[in-house]
Formats: structure tokens, C-alpha cells, sequence
């Protein structure tokens, strides 16, 4: 689902990564070295019109992809996308932007669990930032904020820490409902950070559908998009924040890095081992992992939203059927899985036989999944879930002069190569450090600063939050939005129409047909203190790991 998750997702889009304590093997010295899994599983899906292009949204299963985290080094995404500008021929070259956040675990995850968390993942022009929700960017210098103002709190009811958006500990195979439509919140300007280039007022925002939370959380201010064309003028016009977006999307899992060690037996021949990798497990024992990817036009909001703020009547914000289109699963699909060593030439790099153990299955149109052949996979039952865990070894195999790790049975494994005595627990780091934001009083956190706090949140992560309420158009991602004092009350007086209306507790997607929809942390459910119900956000200032 990532395609280059930051840090990749994507760099969308993932990776998992092994720092893992390898116990001592008697009689086998310098035999095991450490390798790593990685690849994509692909997920196609069947095209739809190209007029389909305001958005999208889909169900992922969340679940904890590794039975023991393995360490900050550990980055890989659960099942994404990634959502482009539509252009009216092929995309450019090197002109790379694009939405691509998702379910996952990142190098630069700071609270980490088993338990997923979510990032929005907005990508500017090739690379050069990226913002993963509000005050979630590249990198963690503010004075160079690359991307950490690109996106803006909506909802004044859910709390988006800067280390991404945690669900509730122990999810395992429930369903996350996400998708992004461009909302009217800001009109189009034909003068950016005072250059005569022109951002767009395609203002995309985060849609939740969740168990305890549904609606709107935060959107990409446009600047975020058109900035890269104040350096380069002749870039205007060609990102998100004016265009219309792609509607036939890549739907991917992308695995950077899975724990794995290798090791050769006395006959010469050679054995590897994966950390215990889960897939969640439904009642009749099959996986369902992706669930009504859906496309949509302006009909399906947009045109509602608008003629609500030019004086017509309240747009409910429930997305409108007649404006989307489900795309369809063909029920096939595909794994690039790979174990080696690194660093090795691509070409080295051998494939796993996923076929042997897992066939990609549409159990209905709009479900896409997998049936396991359990003469190989393990049913696991967890206090979370069942799950449905993944051969642990393999013996590389020679077929027609092609190279294969081949899924074995531990009995099978030679005692000699030492991988049955192999750990993958959790390994011991160093405390993580803390996120902070300006201090400086004359800073956008300072100036005007915000209207009530300190409040602490605890989520499940172990960490602590701590947050203030600002006025919505005053918190810091809007007061760097190329945006005039006119412009942000204008802002200010829609996103108070929209406070007072939209609540968290309708649906705004439509819901799933099969399945149990996830939990956000509870911790991070909040409510506005009395007088600052409409027209008031909270705001990330601080994440530290709890004392």
C-alpha cells in the first residue's frame, strides 16, 4: 500500500526491521546472519470511469502484523494506496506528489506497539516534504518545517498525537474505515506567498469511519501542494490542491523489512526463518483484508458542502451514493516476497513460494482476501483475535534454474543451523525522545497563541500527550497557510457551520457489509471545554513517553 513510505511509505508507502537478540547456538559458530522479508502483496481491482475523481475511500483490517515488535527499525504499511493528481495524459516525469499514508509502523515511530498506527502520509514534490497529520512532518526541526504545517485539525473531537493516530491496543482484524474528498473550506487565490502563481482551494480532507469515531479529522492545506511551484512557476497547476485526483489507484501491502536469519547446514544446503508474521484469521478460517474500495465525483460531497457555504441549506455530509462507484475485486493477485541478505543485487534476491501456502480469494465484488493452506499456516488464537501465522522456515530450492525459498515444517530444519533456537523478541533501546513544538513567545504556538490548556491524554502507546484548545483558524498549521487574516476568518466561519452540524457519532462513509469496525484510542476521543464547541481544535504540543 506504500509505495516509497517515508523514511519512505511509502514513501503510501513500509518495512519491517530486524534488530533482534540472537541466542547463543552450541556447535553451530558465525553460521547464522541476519537477513530481512520484504516485497509487496498486490490487490487488483477492476477500473472505473475516469469522472470519478474526487476522492476515494476503503476499509483495511488493522491487526499486529509481527507477534513481538522488533525494534525501531522495524517499517512496513498494512494494505494502502496511493492516491495521485488526475492529468489529461500520462502523469509527468519527475513530478512525484501524491497522498499515501495507511495503517502501519515507521523507522521513525517513536511509541511504538504491535498495534498499528495511522499516518496520513502527503507527499510534496518529490519528496522535498511530507506531512503525516497536523505537526507530523519531515524530519523534527521546526526551523525547517517540511511538511509539519501541512495539514490542519478539523474535528474539535479526536486528538492526533505527532507520532500518528493509535487505535486501540489489542485490534486484530476489525475493519479501518479512511478515505480523503476535497472539501470548499478556502477559495482559489491567483497569487502565492506573493508570487504570481495560483494554489487551488481542493482542500482534501481525512474521513474516518471507526467504531468510535466517524467523519472528518484534518485536511492538507493547499499551499501544501502548490508551494513547490512559488521556486518554480512552471510547476503551477499541477498538484492536488488543484487538480482532480486519479481514481484507479494501485492497492498494495509494501514490506520493507521483516525480521530473518539464514543459515547453511552441514550438507551445504540453506535455511532461513521469519519473525512470526500474522494475517487476521475470520470464522471460517479465511482472511479478509480489504473492503469497498470506493470512488467518487463532485456529486458525492463537493457540490452539497459548496452550495451550503454560497447560502443554501446544510450539507448533512453524508457522502451521497449517486456520486461513487465500488470498484470491483477480480479475485486474483500477487506477492513479491522476498528473503536475503543485504545488501545483494536485486537479482539475488530470492522469492518466497507464497503460492504454496496462500491463495488470493474475492469472497464477494467488494472483499478481498486470502485463503490459507493450513497444512502450512498455523491457526493462532490470541487474547486479541485468532490469526492465521505464516510459515516461519525455509529451504532454498533450485527449480528450472530459478531460486525459491520453499515453506517447511520445523521439524524439517536441521538442528545444526541453530534457527529453531533463534529469538525475535523485542530488544532492549534506548527511551524514545520526546516530540516538542516552539516555545519561543513569539512563535504561531505563542502568537495568539491558544485559549485553554494544558490537558493530558494517555494512549495506549505509553505515552503521554499534551494538548491545548486554539481557535481553529488560529493554531499553527493555518497561521502558515498562505492565508490573509480575511481569508482565515472566511475559514473560520464555514469550519464553525460544519462543528455545529457534522457530529462524530453518523456515518459520513458508507458503512461496511461485512465485519466489525476498529476502535481509535479511546484516550483520544476528547471533548471541547464549555463556551468552545464551535470554531475550536486541539492541538498536539508535546508527546513524551509516560513516567
Amino acid at each position: 500500500m506504500l509505495k516509497k513510505r517515508f523514511f519512505t511509505l511509502f514513501t503510501c508507502c513500509l518495512a519491517l526491521v530486524f534488530v533482534l537478540p540472537l541466542a547463543p547456538v552450541v556447535g553451530a559458530p558465525n553460521q547464522i546472519q541476519k537477513g530481512e522479508m520484504a516485497g509487496y502483496l498486490l490487490v487488483p481491482n477492476d477500473k472505473v470511469e475516469e469522472t470519478y475523481n474526487a476522492g476515494f475511500s476503503m476499509y483495511v483490517a488493522a491487526w499486529p502484523l509481527l507477534q513481538e515488535y522488533p525494534g525501531n527499525r522495524f517499517q512496513t504499511g498494512l494494505f494502502g494506496t496511493w492516491m495521485h493528481a488526475q492529468y489529461d495524459g500520462p502523469e509527468p516525469a519527475k513530478l512525484y506528489s501524491d497522498i499515501e499514508g495507511g495503517l502501519g509502523w515507521w523507522r521513525d515511530t517513536r511509541f511504538a506497539t504491535e498495534t498499528p498506527k495511522f499516518i496520513m502520509g502527503g507527499v510534496a514534490l518529490n519528496f522535498s516534504e511530507w506531512a503525516n497529520g497536523p505537526g507530523a512532518g519531515k524530519g523534527r526541526d521546526w526551523d525547517r518545517p517540511k511538511g509539519k504545517y501541512g495539514v490542519a485539525q478539523l474535528s474539535p473531537w479526536l486528538l492526533w498525537p505527532p507520532d500518528g493516530l493509535n487505535l486501540k491496543q489489542g485490534t486484530c482484524g476489525e475493519l479501518f474505515g479512511y478515505g480523503y474528498l476535497p472539501l470548499p473550506l478556502t477559495e482559489t487565490k491567483s497569487t502565492t506567498a506573493g508570487k504570481n502563481v495560483p494554489t487551488g482551494n481542493n482542500c482534501w480532507t481525512l474521513f474516518l469511519n471507526t467504531q468510535n469515531f466517524k467523519g472528518p479529522v484534518a485536511f492538507f492545506t493547499p499551499y501544501f501542494w502548490s508551494r513547490a511551484s512559488v521556486d518554480d512557476p512552471r510547476l503551477a497547476g499541477m498538484f492536488l490542491d488543484s487538480r482532480p485526483s486519479g481514481p484507479n489507484r494501485a492497492l498494495q501491502m509494501e514490506t520493507q523489512y521483516v525480521p530473518s536469519v539464514q543459515s547453511v547446514d552441514d550438507k551445504g544446503d540453506t535455511y532461513a526463518r521469519i519473525a512470526p508474521t500474522s494475517f487476521p484469521r475470520g470464522p471460517g478460517g479465511d482472511s479478509a483484508v480489504v473492503h469497498r474500495v470506493t470512488a467518487y465525483d463532485k456529486k458525492a460531497l463537493w457540490d452539497a458542502v459548496k452550495a451550503w457555504f454560497e447560502g443554501g441549506p446544510p450539507a448533512s455530509g453524508a457522502i451521497d451514493p449517486l456520486g461513487a462507484v465500488i470498484h470491483s475485486f477480480p479475485g486474483r493477485g500477487g506477492a513479491t516476497w522476498k528473503i536475503y541478505k543485504p545488501p545483494v543485487p536485486r537479482e539475488e534476491k530470492v522469492p518466497i513460494d507464497w503460492n504454496s501456502f496462500a491463495t488470493p480469494i474475492a469472497p464477494d465484488s467488494s472483499t478481498f482476501g486470502y485463503r490459507w493452506n493450513y497444512e502450512l499456516v498455523t491457526k493462532t488464537d490470541t487474547k486479541d483475535g485468532p490469526l492465521a501465522t505464516l510459515p516461519e522456515y525455509y529451504r532454498l530450492t533450485k527449480d528450472d534454474k530459478k531460486a525459491k525459498w520453499v515453506p517447511i515444517p520445523p521439524g524439517q530444519v536441521p538442528a545444526e543451523t541453530g534457527l529453531t533456537q533463534v529469538s525475535f523478541s523485542r530488544p532492549r533501546e534506548e527511551p524514545s525522545k520526546p516530540y516538542v513544538t516552539p516555545d519561543d513567545a513569539q512563535s504561531c504556538w505563542k502568537k495568539p497563541g491558544p485559549v485553554a490548556g494544558p490537558f493530558k491524554a494517555y494512549p495506549g502507546d505509553g505515552s503521554v500527550v499534551t494538548y491545548y484548545w486554539y481557535r481553529f483558524a488560529d493554531q499553527p498549521a493555518l497561521l502558515n497557510a498562505d492565508l490573509t487574516d480575511k481569508e482565515r476568518d472566511s475559514l473560520q466561519a464555514r469550519v464553525e457551520k460544519l462543528h455545529r452540524n457534522w457530529k462524530k457519532d453518523r456515518d459520513y462513509l458508507a458503512p461496511p457489509t461485512i465485519g466489525k469496525l476498529a476502535d481509535v484510542d479511546p484516550a483520544l476521543i476528547v471533548t471541547p471545554p464549555p463556551g468552545l464547541e464551535a470554531g475550536y481544535v486541539p492541538i498536539a504540543t508535546r508527546q513524551a513517553a509516560e513516567e
